[in-house]
């Protein structure tokens, strides 16, 4: 009996160990972009949008501003479409998306 209590409280002991103890991801601050925006991008969407923007896996974004209004490219930027994921927050997003609007 106490070796089987034993080897439940050890093996409990084992488990909750294991879940905890990890660091929480550091959140940026809501107000302050973690950089310029070719900085961002480069962070974040040249995997599939390409290193000049010109379409790889996603859609080629040159001349994006002549179809998205800014606030609409914000908004996919955030929270994504179709095949995107949301990738920015708020912050990144409005820098991202202000010089994304200015290529027409």
């Amino acid at each position: 009996m106490k070796t089987k209590l034993l080897t439940l409280l050890l093996g409990t002991s084992v488990i909750l160990g294991a879940c905890g103890g990890g660091e929480e991801p550091k959140e940026e601050a809501k107000g302050e972009a973690s950089g310029d925006a070719e900085t961002i991008v480069q962070q974040s969407c040249i995997g599939c949008h390409g290193e000049n923007l010109e379409g790889k896996n996603g859609p080629d974004l040159r001349e994006v501003g002549a179809k998205y209004e800014k606030e609409e490219i914000k908004e996919i930027l955030i929270n994504g479409r179709g095949g995107m994921p949301g990738v920015l927050q708020d912050a990144d997003a409005e820098v991202v998306a202000t010089w994304l609007a200015e290529k027409k």
